[in-house]
């Protein structure tokens, strides 16, 4: 849920390295930057919705390290989207090849790299519209796949690179399509 959101611009206009070392001088604050610049500022997730989210995180690790196929990501790992918002959704995947083509120091901090897919698992105190918003975002900026998990609704969005959004009722679980081949969610974890 966003906390606050805040434009130095007038004062200044943070570089991406600096807006980095803002982020590791205050590693207790979850921020994140949206494409005009403006610093977010981010609650924690409730005890809930972190333990689903390491639960959905271990499957794709799981399944991950089986194939090899690339590289897995939890929510304290920033992007800076081509739009140049940092944002670190809930869990986030990028093949191989696309990790292997940053440079150590891109890999090192916020990758310069929009993620081949990207999970959005809303808590109870989160806004719709809001991880709505999110979600368009990464889709208009790269995002292969992605899904919006909504616990309380049993609902899940489906956002695919140049389509529209597909909305599933109550399923039982989600395939990772071409993007995560062979990856399929058991959503029993989640609800």
């Amino acid at each position: 849920m966003l906390l606050a959101k805040f434009d130095l611009k007038p004062i200044i206009d943070l570089t991406d390295d600096q807006f980095y070392q803002l982020c590791q001088v205050n590693p207790d604050v979850r921020f994140e930057r949206d494409a005009s610049g403006k610093i977010l500022i981010l609650s924690p997730y409730g005890a809930v919705t972190s333990n689903r989210n390491c639960e959905i995180g271990a499957e794709l690790f799981i399944w991950n390290r089986q194939t090899q196929l690339g590289v897995c990501f939890g929510s304290s790992t920033g992007f800076r989207l081509p739009n140049g918002a940092v944002r670190a959704p809930s869990l986030t995947w990028m093949k191989k090849s696309q990790w292997n083509a940053l440079t150590p120091e891109e890999q090192e901090k916020f990758p310069p790299v929009a993620p081949d897919f990207a999970l959005e698992l809303m808590s109870s105190f989160d806004m719709l519209e809001e991880v709505q918003t999110r979600m368009r975002e990464y889709q208009e900026n790269g995002v292969r796949l992605g899904w919006l998990i909504d616990r309380k609704t049993r609902r899940v969005e489906i956002y695919r690179a140049d389509q529209s959004v597909e909305v599933l009722e109550d399923p039982v679980a989600l395939s990772g399509e071409d993007v995560l081949p062979g990856f399929v969610l058991n959503l029993s974890i989640v609800w």
